[in-house]
């Protein structure tokens, strides 16, 4: 257990593009008595973020500076013993992840990460679920826009229905912003390894099991089509978010006897989504020939990012609908700039969450609803994020 330890919070990767916005946005919003430090391989970098963030609170220009770096698995493991909770930016997590991950598991460490990656997800639970429920670590992926709207969605919107009735719950997720380069070279990797992905992801299945028994969790596949629910055209995203929220639905009560999940991109016009679905295929079939990989992987480098300007004026809105005992009722959770901005907060408020609200006392691999649930979503509320009861009314 981690009771006792030197820091609250360490962040590694803090001198990367989203690294330095959750560090700037801890140097704003982390409270007095925070013991928080910044952790990366290049001294001379993390002093300039230092100073950087000594500019939004002169308290930052005392942060312990911690050198490690993700080959070195013994530098991993010394961070992970001389902090509470440890936060990494550094991807693709299937390339660098593995060893803090580990380190994590092994000192009882809380780990948060940002990860969308389903096959580095599936293997930290297949290699170490079962040493952090021993130690006592909380391993949390997913702790950015993937998969936060998603999943503290789902788990409100499921809140606003009784348990003791199936829910049928559908997302549509409505975006305008840029990719980031992480995000990017994470998606290419992923598209190139589907036959190793869906071998990892058989063989949690066989580990996890059933849920408890007289419950029922399963997605739903649904066909690209026009929803006059939200007045857009929605087409299956294949991302990990119905993965993350399926994991909770199996886990918590609240989702009911018999719960079902449909995720989807949601965009306004024909022509849009038409060149969206054409664009993934392509770039699927692009991702096995080694070469045109490359070259994909070229076009942007992780720790790339807008500027500012850009940033402000791009925004998510995901719109929940669920039905359950002939209701209906119609739940958003919306914010701006998802790639970066935002995912830095929800990063860092998971962060602080672990470190300082009283939540569940679970261990093991664990979703953000899992692991947090209420506290973080009203922490997402008072840092500008929105929850909202949209509507309700007789199921259709």
């Amino acid at each position: 257990m981690s009771v006792g330890r030197e820091f609250d919070i360490v962040l590694f990767g803090a001198t990367g593009f989203t690294g330095g916005l959750t560090a700037e946005y801890l140097a704003a919003n982390a409270p007095n008595g925070c013991r928080w430090a910044l952790a990366g391989r290049n001294e001379a970098k993390l002093e300039a973020l230092r100073s950087r963030l000594a500019a939004i609170n002169p308290a930052c220009a005392s942060l312990d500076l911690l050198l490690a770096d993700a080959t070195d698995a013994a530098s991993l493991r010394a961070v992970a013993a001389r902090s509470r909770t440890v936060v990494t930016t550094v991807g693709p997590y299937l390339n660098y992840g593995e060893p803090l991950v580990a380190a994590c598991a092994d000192e009882g460490t809380d780990y948060l990460d940002l990860t969308g990656e389903p096959e580095f997800v599936d293997r930290m639970y297949l290699g170490y679920h079962e040493r952090a429920v021993a130690s006592g670590a909380r391993i949390v992926h997913c702790c950015g826009f993937d998969s936060i709207p998603a999943d503290l969605g789902a788990y409100y919107t499921v809140r606003q229905l009784p348990s003791d009735a199936p829910i049928k719950v559908q997302c549509y997720m409505s975006v305008s912003a840029a990719f980031s380069g992480g995000t990017y070279h994470s998606a290419i990797t992923a598209f190139s390894r589907m036959r190793e992905m869906a071998s990892v992801a058989g063989r949690r299945r066989q580990s996890e099991g059933d849920p408890e028994a007289g419950r029922r969790v399963h997605g739903v596949k649904g066909l690209p089509r026009y929803e006059k629910t939200v007045d857009s055209w929605v087409l299956p995203a294949p991302i990990i978010d119905p993965q993350v929220v399926l994991r909770s639905a199996r886990v918590l009560e609240e989702y009911g006897p018999d719960f079902s999940y449909g995720h989807y991109l949601a965009v306004r016009r024909l022509p849009t989504a038409a060149a969206l679905v054409g664009g993934v295929g392509a770039a699927v079939a692009i991702a096995h020939v080694p070469p045109a990989r490359r070259w994909l992987l070229g076009r942007m480098q992780p720790g790339d990012g807008p500027g500012p300007e850009k940033r402000a004026k791009s925004w998510f809105r995901a719109r929940f609908v669920a039905d359950s005992g002939g209701r209906r009722v119609l739940t958003e959770v919306s914010g701006g700039d998802p790639g970066y901005d935002e995912t830095a907060k929800m990063l860092a408020e998971s962060a602080l969450c672990l470190a300082f609200d009283d939540v569940p006392k679970v261990a093991g691999q664990l979703t953000t609803a899992v692991a947090m649930g209420s506290s973080l979503i009203d922490r997402l509320k008072r840092a500008g994020m929105t929850f909202r009861v949209a509507g309700e009314h007789a199921a259709v």
